[in-house]
């Protein structure tokens, strides 16, 4: 709906409309308008006919009213004369091509177009409301959650509504609630609050009664209260201070605080803004080194693996794009993400080399040069009539003396061995040693008899063995 430019109205003239000199802005709620938003005005067939009466009525254009002396036969003649184009999406009532009665309250009301969030879904819907707070009423006369959506330019939010014509707003920001009273438009409501808006942060308009908003209201406004009760308990006090001393104190009547002086509106509508930061995040995460083992035949494979390099984990860097509202995420992408230090692996040796199994241990004997004799003999299964012919033979020759000498042939030891140092090959203690001499005069005498008894067969023989 637009308006045309006028000229000042001439009396004089007897069609020309009149305008009562004072115009007032109010907000009017016309209980009819709802009933002529929803249903179709039937149009009678022909052209009204103009009353030649004079007619006094009242115009309301958005809230703009003023009285009107006017010759015109029918509300749209009415609306020419005052410069009022009515669009498509307008309200107008009574009907343009009804006929104009003297008395009538004719209201006009411009179709906007208003973003929403329904139950979190983005819509737009036309309203013929005054402001938010009516269109509100409208809008959620069928349920849900409800939000009138600010348009955002730079640093500053628009709507096509005022936010509510006669009533305080409540702010809902960073944390916390500011009632503002006289401010209409949102950008006005915001500085009244003093609340600066960056480039990405969001704005909207809820009931107030709304849950998401319910109890901060409820606060601020018992807030509010508690400081104007404050106040009027000091402008009192200031009150009775002046009266006590104007008036003597036997006729000084006691302070009241007026109940008005601490009445507190509260707000129908809250204007809510969202905070709304997007910024990259860098997150690091630890990349899990490998082991790998190498097999070596140098190594024994009884030993444990042997540590040729030492591992180190890696690292991870991931960044996401992230975007909050009030501190919490509402998205998260992710940019990148890559390794940006390599895991150096864990290098291991383990052996494959098999140990040799060890030489069994040398037995022990004890006793006499003879006892030791009997039992090494035995270990060679040389017993009964072999260890005979091993005691009578070595008798001959030694006595069973390991330190006996041969002063004419160099012999030496138990089997007389000749020369003596032969038996080096079977201990280098052999000079000293019984056990020695007689390990190596038993092989003696297994390579050469054979046994015993054949060794002594030859020296009785010969003499010699």
């Amino acid at each position: 709906m637009t308006r045309s430019p006028q000229t000042s109205p001439v009396p004089a003239v007897p069609d020309a409309d009149t305008v009562a000199p004072a115009t007032t802005r109010s907000r009017r709620r016309w209980p009819f308008l709802a009933a002529a938003t929803a249903a179709a005005v039937a149009v009678a067939g022909g052209a009204v006919a103009y009353a030649d009466a004079r007619k006094t009525v009242t115009l309301d254009v958005d809230g703009d009213v003023k009285t009107v002396t006017s010759y015109s036969g029918s509300v749209d003649d009415l609306l020419t004369s005052q410069g009022v184009v009515v669009g498509d999406r307008d309200l107008v009532t009574p009907s343009a091509d009804a006929a104009l009665e003297d008395g009538s309250d004719v209201v006009v009301r411009s179709g906007k177009e208003l973003s929403l969030q329904v139950d979190g879904k983005d819509t737009d819907a036309w309203v013929t409301a005054l402001d938010a707070d009516e269109a509100l009423d409208t809008l959620t006369a069928r349920g849900g959650d409800v939000r009138i959506v600010a348009s955002r330019d730079g640093e500053r939010a628009s709507l096509p509504v005022d936010v509510d014509t006669d009533g305080p707003v409540a702010v809902v920001h960073d944390g916390t609630t500011d009632v503002v009273e006289d401010a209409e438009d949102v950008e006005a409501v915001l500085a009244e609050a003093d609340v600066e808006l960056g480039k990405r942060d969001r704005v909207h308009v809820t009931d107030a009664a709304n849950g998401e908003v319910k109890k901060h209201v409820a606060a601020a406004v018992a807030d509010e209260k508690k400081q104007a009760e404050k106040q009027a308990e000091k402008d009192g006090a200031q009150t009775e201070q002046v009266a006590a001393a104007e008036t003597p104190a036997a006729e000084t009547p006691a302070a009241e605080t007026p109940a008005a002086a601490t009445e507190v509106a509260t707000p129908q509508v809250a204007v809510v803004v969202q905070r709304v930061e997007t910024k990259k995040v860098t997150t690091t995460k630890a990349v899990d080194h490998k082991t790998t083992t190498k097999k070596s035949a140098d190594r024994y494979s009884d030993v444990d693996a042997k540590v040729v390099k030492k591992g180190k984990d890696g690292e991870r860097t991931i960044v996401h794009q992230v975007t909050t509202i009030d501190g919490k995420v509402v998205k998260k992408t992710k940019v990148s993400d890559e390794v940006t230090t390599k895991p150096v692996t864990r290098v291991l040796v383990k052996g494959t080399k098999e140990r040799p199994e060890p030489e069994p241990a040398a037995p022990t004997y004890s006793g006499s040069t003879r006892s030791i004799g009997k039992q090494m003999a035995a270990a060679r299964g040389w017993t009964g009539s072999q260890w005979t012919c091993l005691e009578s033979l070595w008798t001959k020759e030694s006595g069973w003396n390991a330190s006996a000498a041969n002063p004419s042939s160099g012999a030496y030891g138990i089997p007389q061995s000749l020369p003596g140092s032969k038996m080096a090959s079977a201990g280098s203690d052999w000079q000293s040693n019984p056990a020695t001499q007689i390990e190596w005069g038993l092989g003696y005498i297994a390579d050469v008899y054979g046994t015993p008894c054949g060794a002594w067969g030859h020296s009785q023989s010969v003499g010699w063995y």
